[in-house]
């Protein structure tokens, strides 16, 4: 992908030149036919077929990619033929320190073999000795495929630090595993998210067989069905996954389990947002074996409960970061942070018996949504921080009382966004944090409040905005921030000192920057990589001179906004923009409008319209031909564009996460299958039953799911408006009546229908 990328950088830079060599000449073409087609990542070789050099080497990667996935993983490789062995080997060599898979789902463990082995070794005789053995390569167990590596001639890669096999679901971990440890003696960092077969027991092998490994990511997308945030009318029997059966006893023996046991003491990051299945007990056993970690990411975890979390903070005294937005961390977990764990920890040898409490060496607490915490806690544990560098507290019980407790000065990132906060309580923090880089202030009504006593948490005396942004403006020099209510035009020049080297802005309901403001934004604010806009006044004006100034602009979402703009806004080449949102800002929008914006916005990789009304079915093969690399669609109220089916949606191969509501009923009733089958990263569908051709859609069973992990099929009802039946003929409108989401894990589907619409 790399050479790939170097290579195109290269012809792109001389265009001139290469246009005055024969077309047939062989300069151009010997270079590309240097790069491994076969193993590039699918959404890499998707987006670059709309390259001018590279297109033709595309549509080769993305046809070998697809009749490797036609192969099952356990199938012949004779089904490549042998001069193909070559092309399927990942590029290692002895100064390579970075093996990146993510997005190649055609990885199998045959080709990670491949890749290990000597070039000079006879790769197609030692496959056809494998293939005729009754025990075929990806039904391996852990101690078959140590025997098959040392039976093998292996090379080792000393210099290997990371291995990234996120989305690699064709690959049998066992036999990944084992290669790891042979290979890569010197690994250190693993990224396997959107795994699901990953799991607890697989963690314990890897930091068994793979000792110096410091972090490992398991990332998988976050359940939907946050308890906080829905209200939930029906669930099925299988709504709660089932308990991990794992114990401390997993058929190894008893030794490996003792705490100082070498296994685990490298592992101190690990990630597990996201994953639904993972219990109380799995909490226990990584407490058991992971004695000396350090980060901890649950974020999104539901499963698990409040004494599961606290019972895992106690046992882990080493920990400085908990993340665990939109769990049920509660009280409990709160006491546990707040708790010396010397009296937890009876029977190992502790150099120093009295252990300051967890929350005294805090580096980051993200909390995020945890509303089973309340205000008595929070005070509890604001109090004791001292060393916290990054702070999430939004959607919270906040108030200014527990914010004015803390009293660290190193905090580098502070989100209490939908929380009670006052501005003289953040003024009052922002004061002390000089160091702050990242500012979430969004939904937090009360930043019009009056000030309150920074000793007492009482109010006293009138507190403006314009002094909160004042010392923010005189204090910070941020590079990301988020506001709404009680941000105006007023505070741009007060905040001015404080954003000049700005990259992510984003303005919400209650906040008015003016369309003056809005226009001096680019210039105020030259480096910004991200522009995200709710409910604003926008001109034409405005988002010209956003689009021709800042080149750097990677990220832009107009939503629910105001004003006259049109096609003319978006004539402005930006070739750096990869995310695209416009929801109920463009209903002039036609076919031709969506041709210009594909010229203008090259390289989008993510989009999203809402309330487009005038665009039709030939739509899709304007957005799958003018941005074939898409990883996200979002349609909604976009006229009749499914009127006639998807058919031309999926050709964007690398698609992982695709909305289709309220576009025409002509969606099938296999669809859901039918896209999983033909995308092989597509891992979430939101449909609507009022684009159903049949009335409904049929849900795959989890071993036909492919590589979905969430689908949710909202469903409407209809509800009569007009007043007058004697001049307005009654008619009925779509409205939302509840939501079905199905979300796989490693275990099970959970079935729930919720209120709202998600």
């Amino acid at each position: 992908m790399h050479l790939a990328d170097a290579l195109l950088i290269w012809l792109d830079a001389n265009t001139a030149r290469m246009e005055g060599l024969n077309v047939n000449g062989g300069d151009c073409t010997g270079i590309l036919k240097q790069i491994r087609t076969t193993v590039l990542p699918l959404w890499f070789a998707a987006e670059k077929r709309s390259s001018c050099h590279f297109s033709k080497f595309a549509d080769e990667s993305i046809n070998s990619i697809f009749r490797l996935l036609k192969i099952p993983s356990s199938g012949s490789i004779h089904a490549l033929g042998d001069g193909h062995l070559h092309d399927l080997r990942i590029r290692l060599t002895k100064f390579s320190k970075k093996v990146k898979l993510s997005g190649c789902p055609q990885i199998t463990s045959v080709m990670l073999l491949l890749s290990v082995l000597p070039s000079s070794h006879n790769i197609g005789s030692t496959f056809r000795i494998i293939e005729q053995s009754p025990i075929k390569l990806e039904r391996l167990d852990r101690d078959q495929c140590s025997l098959l590596l040392r039976s093998l001639p292996t090379l080792s890669f000393d210099a290997v630090q990371e291995v990234d096999i996120s989305k690699c679901p064709r690959l049998h971990l066992e036999t990944a595993i084992e290669c790891f440890c042979t290979s890569f003696p010197s690994l250190r960092t693993l990224k396997a998210a959107f795994l699901l077969n990953f799991n607890i027991k697989t963690l314990y092998h890897l930091v068994r067989k793979c000792p110096m490994v410091y972090e490992v990511d398991l990332t998988t997308d976050t359940s939907p069905i946050i308890t906080s945030q829905v209200c939930t009318l029906s669930s099925s029997t299988a709504t709660t996954p089932q308990r991990s059966n794992l114990s401390i006893n997993v058929g190894e023996s008893p030794l490996c389990m003792n705490p100082f046991h070498k296994s685990g003491l490298s592992l101190a990051k690990l990630t597990l947002e996201g994953r639904s299945d993972l219990s109380d007990s799995d909490l226990q056993f990584i407490s058991e074996f992971l004695v000396s970690l350090q980060y901890l990411n649950l974020r999104g975890c539901i499963s698990l409960t409040d004494v599961g979390i606290a019972s895992l903070l106690l046992k882990c005294p080493k920990l400085h970061s908990v993340l665990v937005c939109d769990t049920s961390f509660g009280i409990n977990s709160v006491l546990a942070l707040c708790s010396s764990p010397s009296d937890y920890i009876a029977g190992q040898h502790i150099e120093n018996k009295h252990l300051d409490p967890l929350a005294f060496n805090l580096q980051a607490l993200h909390m995020g949504g945890c509303k089973c915490v309340e205000e008595e806690s929070l005070l509890k544990i604001m109090s004791q921080m001292q060393k916290l560098k990054t702070l999430c507290l939004r959607d919270t019980n906040l108030d200014d009382s527990a914010l004015c407790r803390f009293g660290g000065s190193s905090l580098e990132m502070l989100d209490v966004s939908s929380t009670r906060v006052s501005q003289a309580a953040l003024a009052h923090l922002v004061g002390r944090n000089p160091g702050l880089k990242c500012l979430k202030l969004r939904g937090c009504r009360n930043l019009s409040q009056q000030e309150c006593d920074t000793q007492n948490g009482e109010f006293s005396s009138a507190y403006s905005c314009r002094e909160l942004h004042n010392t923010i403006g005189r204090t910070l020099m941020l590079e990301d921030i988020a506001l709404g209510w009680g941000f105006s035009y007023f505070s741009l020049e007060a905040l001015k000192p404080a954003i000049s080297s700005l990259r992510k802005i984003t303005v919400g309901l209650g906040g008015s920057l003016g369309e003056d403001t809005l226009g001096r934004l680019p210039n105020i604010c030259p480096m910004l990589e991200s522009i995200v806009l709710y409910f604003q006044v926008l001109s034409d004006s405005i988002i010209m001179k956003i689009m021709a100034n800042l080149k750097n602009l990677l990220v832009l979402a107009l939503c629910y906004c105001l004003g006259d703009i049109s096609i003319v806004s978006f004539k402005f080449c930006i070739p750096n923009l990869r995310k695209l949102k416009l929801e109920r800002v463009t209903p002039w929008m036609t076919n031709n409008d969506l041709v210009i914006l594909t010229k203008s916005c090259v390289n989008l990789i993510e989009l999203s319209l809402l309330g487009c009304t005038l665009l039709n079915s030939e739509s899709q093969q304007i957005i799958s031909h003018g941005w074939p690399g898409l990883v996200s669609i979002h349609l909604e109220e976009c006229g009749e564009m499914t009127t006639k089916g998807v058919s031309f949606l999926l050709d964007c191969q690398a698609l992982e996460d695709l909305l289709l509501r309220h576009n025409g009923p002509g969606i099938k009733r296999s669809f859901i299958s039918d896209a999983a089958s033909k995308l092989p990263l597509l891992r979430k569908v939101s449909l609507d039953l009022c684009d159903a051709s049949e009335g409904e859609f049929d849900i795959p069973d989890y071993a036909d799911r492919y590589f979905l992990s969430t689908v949710k099929i909202a469903r409407c009802k209809s509800q009569r408006y007009g007043l007058d039946v004697q001049f307005v003929e009654a008619r009925r409108r779509p409205v939302h009546k509840e939501t079905l989401v199905l979300v796989w894990n490693s275990k099970t589907i959970i079935r729930t229908v919720v209120k709202e619409r998600l």
